[in-house]
């Protein structure tokens, strides 16, 4: 089973009470699901969920390079500058992020108002990003747009693979078709899943049906 799920901002990326607050208990009551890669909780849009342990590898390891894009909204107009240094990679001391896909877009069509809304400042334009990475660090594309001067004001996962988050309201969920994001048979490519599958199987929690 793979889910797909748009995650609002302030929930929390786990299933487990964390007295209140919301965690995604509160909107999947899905037995056996667990999240495939994490959302931080003050970010939001498309998270996806399985109870498949080889497919959660699949798509939460960098290894395999699944692309993901994220609309940032930042504080400020990046110059052409500030674009080229996301492209390049930026180094962000413990790591340098790796080169990826960045331009500037209008709003979103269709983007649902977040609860609550970003600070506004009068005198302060904001614009927004895409970017397209093919890994994920801890709260990367935030770092990224703040080393390069554009602070992230808001944040939301767009994509994930072949998978998007356009017409799926926030808070509500999906069941979707894996076979797009399932890897392709090959001998090498088998070894790394087993690889991958065996620890992501010791790393899943346990958790019973609801």
């Amino acid at each position: 089973m793979l889910i797909a799920f748009n995650k609002p901002y302030g929930v929390i990326c786990k299933f487990s009470p964390e007295p209140g607050r919301r965690t995604l208990a509160d909107y999947v009551d899905v037995p056996h699901v667990y999240p495939a890669g994490r959302l931080d909780t003050d970010s939001e849009g498309l998270l996806l969920l399985t109870d498949d342990g080889s497919l959660q590898a699949h798509i939460a390891n960098p290894r395999f390079k699944l692309p993901k894009v994220y609309w940032a909204q930042v504080e400020g107009i990046p110059s052409e500058e500030a674009l080229a240094r996301l492209r390049a990679g930026v180094d962000l001391g413990e790591f340098r992020s790796a080169p990826c896909s960045a331009r500037q877009i209008d709003e979103p069509e269709g983007l649902w108002p977040r609860e609550p809304p970003i600070r506004w400042r009068a005198k302060i334009a904001t614009a927004w990003i895409e970017l397209t990475l093919r890994e994920g660090k801890n709260r990367q594309v935030r770092r990224m747009t703040a080393h390069v001067g554009f602070p992230t004001l808001r944040l939301i996962r767009a994509s994930v693979g072949d998978i998007s988050v356009r017409g799926l309201a926030p808070a509500t969920w999906r069941e979707i078709d894996a076979a797009s994001l399932r890897p392709q048979q090959s001998s090498r490519g088998a070894h790394v899943r087993a690889e991958a599958m065996q620890k992501a199987h010791s790393l899943l929690p346990s958790r019973s049906r609801k």
